[in-house]
Order: C-alpha cells, then structure tokens, then sequence
C-alpha cells in the first residue's frame, strides 16, 4: 500500500459509516484510493489535529480535546494517531 498503512485503511473501512451514510470503500484498496481522492491526513496527535483544523479555517476554538476526537471526521488509530477525513 501506499500512503496509509493497513491501521489507517482498516480503521476507516471499519468506522467509515461515522462520516458517510453508506459505504464508500468495500477494501483496502477501495478504502486507500478514497483516502488518497479526498486527501486525508494522518496526524501524530491530537494536538496535531487541533492544528490541522486552524489551519483549516474551522472555528474549534473552546472545544477540548475530546471534542475534536469525537468529530465525525476524526478516526482515532490504535498507537495515538489519528485520521482525518473530510467527507
């Protein structure tokens, strides 16, 4: 695979339905060329999802932490990292 590891596809291929309300990928290599179509961004912390989203121009001041993990948006990976998509 290429830009996202195995965590990353499976994640969303497993939590995909948070975001969208019908499947967009059926596998890995569905789920990887979506990702890569939407430009979704892997981010080592929550806090480098804090900045994403500034950067983004959404208005997130005020909101914890939790918030922004709870973000239908925000796919949280197993090691701390975290997935972003915008559907």
């Amino acid at each position: 695979m290429g830009t996202y590891d195995d965590e990353c596809l499976e994640v969303f291929l497993k939590k995909q339905l948070q975001l969208f309300r019908e499947e967009v990928a059926s596998n890995l290599e569905e789920a990887e060329a979506f990702l890569e179509d939407c430009m979704a961004v892997v981010c080592r912390s929550i806090g480098e999802v804090r900045e994403y989203f500034e950067e983004a121009g959404m208005d997130i001041s005020g909101m914890k932490d939790q918030e922004l993990e709870e973000a239908s948006e925000v796919f949280a990976l197993s090691d701390g990292r975290y997935l972003i998509v915008e559907g």
